[in-house]
């Protein structure tokens, strides 16, 4: 399925960043064989943006987070069968060592209680070549995040948390949202 009509099929909430999601994700040339772990599945954007690309993505959420239905949205699409869901916590990650070859994060690295250990536990699952991108609100984007929630948490820089990890970093910016992207 085209983007475009996935935008159309599933609304506000899916097509708000879904262009520059999908042109990040063009941008990284990232193979189809590609292990992908999508932390904070919340609706299923990154998932789903991943899904319907081809990839095959294994995502989740804490054990009683499940706060929004993504698996109707990757059903109305057609891509639910690329995407696996497990109940995991992002600062303490139930996987070996070089497991997967990138880790995305989608608006959700705000809500982690102890980012830096979050950092931390990306980093050790990740292979050496292995990639992590994070889409977190720039300043822009968060006051439209606040009109619809109002009590919704501050911005953060991802990089802030990274500085004893020894990453090369680099960013790309959009209107409402901007993508960390960081290397071993």
């Amino acid at each position: 399925m085209s983007l475009e009509k996935a935008k159309e099929l599933l609304g506000d909430m899916f097509s708000f960043n879904a262009d520059f999601l999908f042109e990040v994700v063009q941008q990284l040339k990232i193979t189809k064989s590609y292990k992908i772990l999508d932390i904070a599945t919340g609706f299923g954007t990154m998932a789903i943006t991943l899904a319907l690309q081809g990839y095959k993505v294994l995502t989740g959420e804490p054990e009683g987070h499940n706060w929004s239905n993504w698996r109707d949205a990757a059903e109305k699409v057609g891509v639910e069968k690329n995407i696996i869901f497990q109940h995991f916590r992002a600062e303490d990650l139930p996987f070996e060592d070089d497991s997967f070859d990138a880790v995305f994060c989608y608006t959700s690295f705000h809500h982690i209680d102890d980012k830096h250990n979050a950092m931390k536990e990306f980093k050790r699952v990740i292979h050496n070549k292995g990639i992590i991108v994070m889409f977190e609100f720039n300043q822009e984007g968060i006051v439209i995040v606040r009109r619809r929630m109002p009590t919704h948490p501050d911005l953060v820089d991802p990089r802030d948390y990274v500085k004893d990890l020894h990453f090369s970093s680099r960013i790309i910016e959009s209107q409402h949202i901007n993508a960390y992207l960081f290397k071993k």
